[in-house]
């Protein structure tokens, strides 16, 4: 009799074992981030020795390198048919951005009524020692505007209070931002004393979203990037620093472990921003693509696979170090924005 009572109580015993052993050990490490550094942001241009004169000479960017590829691999990356391509890759403080011409084939301008809530829209904020010199030089320097001057964020706002900003476009209508920060904000790089610079780096690149806890889950929990704060923004300054009637925006700011962080735009008002068209290309002056590095790309490709579009075939390996790394992929956001995933 004693000996049935044991067995029926048996498996409950093991199970009651097997839970306080559970609870006794330590918890698992989380797994480390898809991704380890935002490495550069990068756009299509239509004429590099114009664009690499623009800003270089303008916002004294310094360059890097200068090369020319075409062949397969690269075509499979970009998903571009029969192309060569001259990138040029430019610096400015710790930060590159890099510029892509595609000789052949050529791609379409950026339409004339793109507008900042659009959700093709990207820009990246270039930080500014004075905002009154660096506004002077840019006039000086004939830039189109895409604001309708600086505009100081009201201080009612913790968050972005005493922040001026200024959009503005490059000669192939990238829009481009110039920022200063107030001493209490932004990172301590931006504040160094006795400096006579006046153009110091790239802070970070937005881009228009249309749902941000959609975006979260591709940036965040995707790829593993770190919410570092966020912000709502309005009022009559934002509506004239983005040009949009009526502006109201959800502002959250993402990073990875190195370099410039990935702003969301989300437009609460007005909702009439259009989506990014699915039949753009790589070779098409409106496109972005923002380098990411990631230790292990057939990693990355699987995780990527499973929920978002892949442009490029999978990982491609590519055939020397030109580029810089030797295997990637390119993938789209949620709202079509373009992620170059890499591994070096």
């Amino acid at each position: 009799m004693m000996n049935r009572i044991r067995n029926d109580y048996l498996p409950l015993l093991l199970l009651l074992l097997n839970l306080l052993l559970w609870i006794a050990l330590p918890a698992h490490a989380e797994a480390p981030p898809l991704v380890t550094a935002v490495e550069s942001v990068g756009m299509t241009v239509s004429d590099m020795d114009r664009a690499v004169a623009f800003y270089t000479d303008v916002l004294s960017f310094t360059k890097l390198s200068d090369v020319e590829v075409a062949g397969g691999d690269y075509e499979r990356l970009e998903g571009v048919f029969g192309l060569r391509m001259r990138i040029v890759r430019l610096k400015l403080g710790d930060e590159v951005l890099e510029l892509t011409q595609y000789l052949a084939p050529e791609g379409r301008p950026i339409p004339s009524d793109v507008r900042s809530n659009d959700r093709a829209f990207q820009h990246v904020a270039i930080i500014v020692s004075d905002m009154g010199r660096a506004y002077q030089w840019l006039r000086d320097h004939r830039v189109r505007y895409a604001s309708s001057g600086p505009q100081r964020l009201p201080d009612w706002n913790p968050n972005a209070g005493g922040i001026e900003a200024f959009y503005f476009k490059d000669p192939d209508g990238h829009t481009l931002e110039i920022l200063h920060f107030p001493k209490e904000k932004g990172k301590a790089k931006w504040h160094v004393a006795g400096t006579d610079r006046l153009f110091l780096g790239i802070d970070h690149t937005a881009i228009v979203i249309g749902d941000t806890d959609q975006s979260l889950r591709f940036y965040r929990d995707t790829l593993g990037l770190t919410v570092a704060g966020n912000s709502e923004n309005y009022g009559v300054e934002q509506e004239h620093l983005n040009n949009v009637f009526g502006a109201r925006l959800r502002i959250t700011s993402l990073h990875a472990a190195e370099g410039p962080s990935i702003e969301f735009l989300e437009y609460l008002t007005p909702r009439d921003g259009r989506p990014a068209s699915p039949d753009t290309h790589a070779n098409d002056i409106i496109h972005w693509q923002t380098r990411l590095v990631t230790r292990d790309a057939g990693v990355a490709e699987k995780r990527l696979f499973a929920g978002y579009r892949l442009v490029s075939p999978g990982t491609v390996m590519l055939p020397d170090d030109q580029l810089g790394f030797h295997a990637g992929l390119l993938v789209r956001d949620p709202d079509g924005h373009s992620m170059e995933v890499v591994q070096k």
